[in-house]
């Protein structure tokens, strides 16, 4: 795994990925860990070097558009990531976004696990490995500054300062050579092999998941060998009051 940018995190900082029941069931399953398309998330900005907000005066970074917005804009769809959150606890916020209010699981790692776990990803078995990059992301307000001289890749590990809060840490591969080279590129996602007794330090079950949600999960992880991370999330514990 390649580092991104100048900012490092310290190789045994938590990550975390939150699943909903199904995606965690088949991921497990099929050892492999889907990277989306940039352009496949909601956020609008992903991969801007810059927000132009459409109130006077002219914006003077911007003059016009310029001939090679298009072309950058389609190294979205040539830029698979990984999302995950950096926190040392489990976040609620993180459980009612991407796990269906807390009915889903989450997984923990490192990223030292994450260099020892990712196995080397082609997309065809004939073809070379594609680079497997790591990093955290940095929030910037890009309504006052324009990135200009960003590179293709690190581009996306900026993001706008309105989504400081995700703490994010990303994994990224970029096929965009491979597409220049006449490869052809699936439009959407991607799918990498990885190790998950290596990548997976615990597994966290949500606190709306049922009693029978709860076995088949329980089935699952004991099958992959994983039985000794497996945990409730602590939004289970009984409050108490004197």
């Amino acid at each position: 795994m390649r580092k991104v940018g100048d900012t490092d995190v310290e190789g045994n900082e938590t990550l975390w990925k939150y699943f909903r029941l199904e995606r965690f069931l088949s991921t497990l399953a099929e050892s492999r860990l889907y990277f989306a398309s940039a352009n496949q998330f909601i956020d609008p900005f992903e991969g801007a070097v810059a927000v132009q907000l459409d109130v006077p005066p002219p914006d003077p970074r911007y003059a016009g558009m310029e001939s090679a917005e298009h072309a950058f804009f389609q190294l979205k769809r040539l830029t698979k990531i990984s999302c995950w959150h950096r926190a040392a606890y489990e976040s609620d916020a993180m459980w009612k976004l991407y796990a269906g209010e807390h009915k889903g699981i989450a997984i923990c790692t490192t990223p030292d696990r994450m260099r020892a776990a990712f196995k080397p990803f082609r997309l065809k078995p004939e073809y070379g490995v594609e680079d497997l990059w790591g990093g955290p992301v940095q929030y910037v307000d890009l309504t006052q500054i324009r990135m200009r001289r960003v590179a293709m890749l690190d581009r996306f590990f900026f993001k706008h300062r309105a989504f400081e809060w995700e703490r994010e840490y990303r994994l990224a591969i970029s096929v965009r050579m491979a597409e220049e080279f006449g490869v052809r590129v699936p439009e959407h996602g991607i799918l990498v092999d990885v190790d998950f007794p290596v990548l997976i330090a615990r597994i966290v079950l949500g606190s709306t998941t049922t009693a029978t949600e709860r076995a088949t999960v329980a089935q699952h992880v004991v099958a992959a060998g994983l039985s000794d991370r497996l945990e409730l999330s602590t939004l289970l514990g009984r409050p108490r009051y004197v």
